[in-house]
């Protein structure tokens, strides 16, 4: 087949050669080599005709998917700053009633419905103004206005954000509609086109400019440097870039092949499982799971939990799993290659503006000092859950249960008090975060209740200056839904406080996405703390706390180091179920130590039924080497909050210059205010 190709391949050999080495997989003869599998096993889990489908969709032509440095980001606000699936609400007879609840408003957007044609003109007429900008600028910049080109790009690339978060934004409530997952897509389809054919050359060329030349468009128009941050931003990634062929190929191809499709399969098939604990119990999907695991006072049925779970991420949804990640990391691992990235994570740490030095002090920290803290704190939980509940074994379903030793309530919360908490904990630190908040709650910009059909988590999209921000929660009444409120709430405070620097620059790096969120999600905790009535509740929600803390630590720098094993081992060959079960056992062992039934040093005396836990981890599939900076994020937010403890004068307003700074300022000069320096060799440990 590689003959009658010839006449229809890319402008010369070597971007060929570079597209065909970027495949990561064949991923339609992968997608049957497991249908088969599954057949051979006798299994209907994942469905057949499904996955059948997938493989058809998938077209054989090599490619991978690009994320682009900011065109993409609409996607990135799409899925919002962050998903917070470590905790799910529960479901009980007394729940909230969810048809009651706030759904958010998406009229904002300008736009009827997914199906409207109005979407259709939108995009007609984005395709022609790039076509025009393109005409007009490309290899021109040296010699054209710089600051206008950069302009005209930001206009377009709003166009295009508004129509892919709207879409987003519709089906993640609307999940088992398979006629807006079919419009969705082909409208990606033709976004992908767009940019890939008339715009993916701005950057590379902004990337290749003289320094000369972009000297002199900083000394004819002074405005430019509004968007220097943006243009530093390009130029970074210049050793990294490859040619303007190769490169538009890429992103043409992105919606048609590679991991997209596989990542997007696995996605739904994970939302549609169901489990049953017993059976006198209806089934359940995996967050009434995981929150009545996590919400139990009784080891017997926590455990029963875990292992019902275990057991239905085993054989077919694994396998799928594990075929999904090892086309992710072998996608990952060749691009680092023809890009020419230090190691694993310089790709992911320079779209962060995070030195590899700094990451890796990070890492570091949390084992050297982050891991013997685990240890102990688990050692003094594990204590009280045997005075309480009367436990016998520690086990790994036992991690994260709760410490109920009298006062502390598990009466559901109403929505209308979850609002009251969150406005008073941002009033008592920032008056204009709590504005902010009340503006988000009035305008119908959060989407509530937890009901079929709707993606799990939570998260908060920015989508584009003067339309977003929009939170998506799955609130049922429990204090770990206000916290949920808080952190989602948080990002959406940035975003607005961040919109003056533009649509291009007004998303932070991930190291400092986590800022608001998580400051924001202190603030409700320490006013609620300051509202226990008993010592006991004080205990109840300072462990409850730590156990929050550790996860996004701890278990986050776990999660990392498994991704570093997955990665490394994929450059040797294909990676299967029963080895990525290894893997993850591994990390496991080394952050939470040797289990203790096997002469061991880890509090936990079991680790039974948490071998195939890694399959549902959305982040591994969607954004590689990124679960560090949840990490990064809780140890500065706790660095800074005991500065504001320290010194509280005049905190609020650099807080906020912080925020307003929007992807404008690096780390270091953003925390340099507070007097923090992150490279300092032991930041992480004092801040642990």
């Amino acid at each position: 087949s590689i003959v009658p190709r010839r006449p229809l391949s890319l402008s010369r050999p070597a971007h060929e050669r570079t597209i065909t080495l970027m495949t990561t997989l064949a991923p339609m003869q992968q997608i049957a080599r497991t249908a088969v599998a599954i057949l051979a096993a006798g299994s209907s889990l994942p469905p057949i005709l499904p996955l059948a489908v997938a493989a058809f969709a998938i077209s054989p032509a090599p490619t991978t998917t690009r994320q682009t440095q900011r065109f993409s980001s609409s996607c990135k606000a799409a899925t919002g700053t962050s998903t917070s699936t470590i905790t799910m609400p529960p479901e009980t007879d007394e729940g909230v009633d969810a048809t009651s609840l706030p759904r958010w408003d998406l009229s904002k957007f300008g736009f009827s419905s997914p199906f409207s044609g109005d979407i259709d003109d939108h995009l007609d007429e984005t395709r022609k103004l790039a076509e025009g900008f393109k005409a007009k600028y490309e290899g021109k910049l040296g010699d054209l206005s710089l600051l206008s080109a950069i302009e005209e790009y930001e206009q377009i690339s709003i166009r295009s954000a508004l129509v892919s978060s709207y879409l987003h934004l519709s089906y993640d409530t609307a999940l088992d509609d398979d006629s807006l997952k079919k419009r969705k897509g082909a409208l990606s389809q033709k976004q992908s086109e767009i940019y890939g054919n008339n715009l993916e050359w701005f950057s590379l060329d902004v990337a290749e400019l003289d320094d000369a030349v972009l000297d002199q468009q900083y000394a004819n128009e002074a405005n430019l440097s509004k968007y220097k941050a943006f243009i530093d931003e390009l130029r970074r990634q210049k050793p990294h870039n490859l040619s303007k062929d190769v490169e538009r190929a890429l992103t043409v191809r992105a919606p048609y092949a590679g991991t997209r499709p596989l990542v997007s399969f696995f996605d739904k098939e994970l939302s549609l499982m169901r489990f049953k604990v017993d059976d006198t119990e209806d089934e359940v999907n995996m967050e009434v799971l995981l929150s009545r695991m996590q919400s139990s006072n009784d080891a017997a049925f926590r455990a029963k939990c875990l292992k019902v779970l275990n057991d239905g991420l085993a054989g077919p949804v694994s396998r799928t799993a594990a075929l999904s990640l090892s086309a992710v990391s072998g996608s990952w691992l060749i691009e680092n290659k023809e890009r020419k990235y230090d190691n694993l994570r310089s790709r992911r740490n320079l779209d962060n503006n995070a030195p590899d030095v700094v990451v890796d002090s990070l890492l570091d920290g949390v084992r050297k000092a982050g891991v013997p803290l685990c240890k102990r704190f688990y050692t003094l939980k594990k204590a009280i859950l045997q005075k309480t509940q009367n436990l016998e074994k520690m086990r790994w379903s036992d991690r994260n249960a709760p410490i109920d030793i009298g006062g502390s309530s598990k009466e559901k919360i109403s929505w209308e008090k979850a609002v009251m908490m969150v406005d008073s904990g941002y009033s008592k630190f920032s008056p204009k975060m709590a504005e902010l908040f009340r503006g988000m709650v009035d305008e119908k910009r959060i989407d509530v209740p937890a009901v079929d059909g709707k993606k799990g988590g939570a998260y908060c999209s920015g989508v584009v200056p003067g339309v977003g921000p929009y939170q998506l929660l799955n609130f049922d009444g429990t204090k770990q839904d206000v916290a949920t409120l808080a952190h989602e709430s948080g990002h959406g405070c940035h975003d607005i406080l961040a919109y003056k620097q533009g649509y291009l620059q007004y998303h932070p790096p991930l190291t400092l996405a986590e800022t608001a969120s998580i400051f924001g999600e202190m603030i409700v905790f320490r006013d609620l703390l300051g509202q226990s009535s008993t010592k006991e509740e004080e205990l109840s929600l300072l462990m409850s706390k730590v156990d929050d803390v550790l996860n996004s630590v701890v278990r986050q720098c776990s999660f990392d180091r498994f991704e570093e094993l997955v990665h490394t081992a994929r450059a040797k060959g294909e990676l299967s179920a029963e080895e990525l079960d290894g893997y993850w056992m591994e990390a496991l062992r080394e952050y939470y130590g040797k289990e203790g039934d096997a002469g061991g040093d880890s509090p936990f005396d079991s680790y039974d039924d948490a071998s195939h836990l890694w399959s549902y981890v959305p982040h591994f599939h969607h954004v590689p080497f990124y679960v560090y900076s949840y990490a990064f994020a809780d140890l500065v937010v706790g660095t800074l909050y005991n500065s504001f403890l320290t010194n509280k004068e005049g905190f609020e307003g650099r807080l906020l210059a912080l925020l307003e700074a929007g992807g404008t300022k690096d780390f270091e000069a953003a925390l340099s205010p507070f007097g923090l320096d992150p490279t300092s060799p032991t930041f992480w440990e004092d801040a642990l």
